[in-house]
């Protein structure tokens, strides 16, 4: 198999209101959230054509319509959602890997975020 071009997208972020305390449904928080598109950009890179690419203006709709459409209790079930929602928008990307990141998230410690990473592949 033909290795694939990337398209990534770094730190997005949302507010949006997910976790499992009743305070981060109720008051709500940041979210950062970085996607990576697996996609053949040979065309795309031949004809300098936006319908050749992944729009990347579309991708982040999609991201944050994922993030703020509903909410979820795990950060690992936002980035399913995430990844979901690419692959089914966007029949070019053949595989996206998600990062969703909390900072402040609600530990007994001192840490900069929580971050989850998910890998999903069409088909």
């Amino acid at each position: 198999m033909k290795k694939l071009d990337v398209i990534r997208m770094h730190n997005a972020v949302f507010y949006a209101y997910h976790g499992v305390l009743s305070d981060e449904q109720e008051l709500g928080g940041k979210f950062e959230v970085d996607v990576e598109l697996h996609c053949d950009l040979s065309a795309a890179r031949r004809s300098d054509n936006l319908k050749d690419t992944v729009n990347y203006e579309k991708v982040y709709s999609v991201m944050k319509q994922a993030v703020i459409g509903r909410k979820h209790f795990l950060i690992e079930s936002l980035a399913e959602a995430i990844a979901a929602a690419i692959l089914k928008e966007f029949k070019r990307v053949r595989k996206t890997v998600v990062r969703v990141r909390k900072p402040s998230a609600p530990i007994h410690g001192v840490l900069d975020h929580i971050e989850v990473e998910v890998e999903k592949l069409r088909g």
